[in-house]
């Protein structure tokens, strides 16, 4: 029986297969730790300014155009209904973000060259959101200070970084 050789005469090298399942879900858990940390971070705020589950209720009103708005805005009660409708819509989004991330880190693993990119990419979409966010929702920001949402965005980029650094850790920063 003759086994098959090609003109070369080197062996063909393929790329690792990628394992579709275990990016998304790694991402999703990222996403999730990423939504996690924006909860929680909302929560000590709220709870130091005594109003537990404001920020949530705020933002689902403003999501799902329900309850007090704008007139009672900085003093709407907590609305379970809203805080539940924005959780599963911000974990939704987080898990989705979460996803493109891990797909975008095994891009990087295969071509290093990109993790730069990567990186600058993110920076312009969180540049472009905070924008988006002063000129849509100003009322919202008026509400929840412009701040505390950026520094729980780049707590939850923090989180969700470390979370991918640990997984990834020949995952290296090119000069």
């Amino acid at each position: 029986m003759a086994t098959p050789t090609t003109a070369s005469g080197s062996p063909e090298v393929s790329a690792p297969t990628v394992d579709s399942a275990a990016i998304y879900k790694e991402g999703f858990i990222a996403g999730i730790l990423g939504a996690l940390t924006v909860a929680v971070w909302f929560l000590v705020v709220d709870m130091m300014h005594g109003r537990p589950f404001y920020t949530p209720t705020i933002l689902g009103t403003a999501l799902f155009g329900r309850g007090v708005w704008p007139a009672t805005l900085e003093t709407a009660p907590a609305s379970f209904e809203m805080v539940a409708m924005f959780t599963w819509v911000h974990v939704l989004a987080f898990a989705v973000v979460g996803v493109i991330a891990a797909r975008l880190i095994v891009t990087a693993e295969r071509n290093p060259s990109l993790g730069f990119g990567f990186v600058l990419l993110f920076v312009v979409l969180e540049a472009c959101f905070t924008v988006a966010a002063m000129i849509v929702a100003e009322p919202v920001l008026r509400a929840l200070t412009w701040p505390a949402i950026l520094v729980a965005n780049f707590l939850a980029a923090a989180v969700m970084a470390g979370y991918f650094w640990l997984r990834h850790p020949t995952l290296q920063v090119q000069p």
